[in-house]
């Protein structure tokens, strides 16, 4: 199994930053792809940024030039850098990994999710 450990959410006015921090840990081999995901009130889960291994990143179309996703391979830690907070993103944020475990199987695993408020 694969824990995923959240921190960094919180309570912050329009324009300001939070930095969201995601460690794995347990049985992993390797981790493959790392992303946020992000639930506002009544909505769909929707990707918000993600990253390969090797570092590439992806951002959604209304984070782009804000949000900065970060992995650190050797803490098993994905990091999500927000800045110039609107408050439209409002939501649960919820980091997710696909792990290959010590077993060589290959899971997707969602961490518990962790609350940003973004006040006007």
């Amino acid at each position: 199994q694969v824990q995923l450990v959240e921190s960094g959410g919180g309570l912050v006015q329009a324009g300001g930053s939070l930095r969201l921090s995601c460690a794995a840990s347990g049985s992993i081999f390797s981790l493959n792809a790392m992303g946020w995901y992000r639930q506002g009130p009544g909505k769909l889960r929707d990707l918000v940024a993600a990253i390969t291994r090797g570092g590439r990143p992806d951002y959604a179309d209304s984070v782009k030039g804000r949000f900065t996703i970060s992995r650190d391979n050797a803490k098993n830690t994905v990091y999500l850098e927000m800045n110039s907070l609107k408050p439209e993103d409002t939501a649960v944020y919820y980091c997710k990994v696909r792990a290959v475990t010590l077993q060589r199987f290959e899971y997707d695993y969602w961490g518990q999710g962790t609350q940003v408020t973004v006040s006007s």
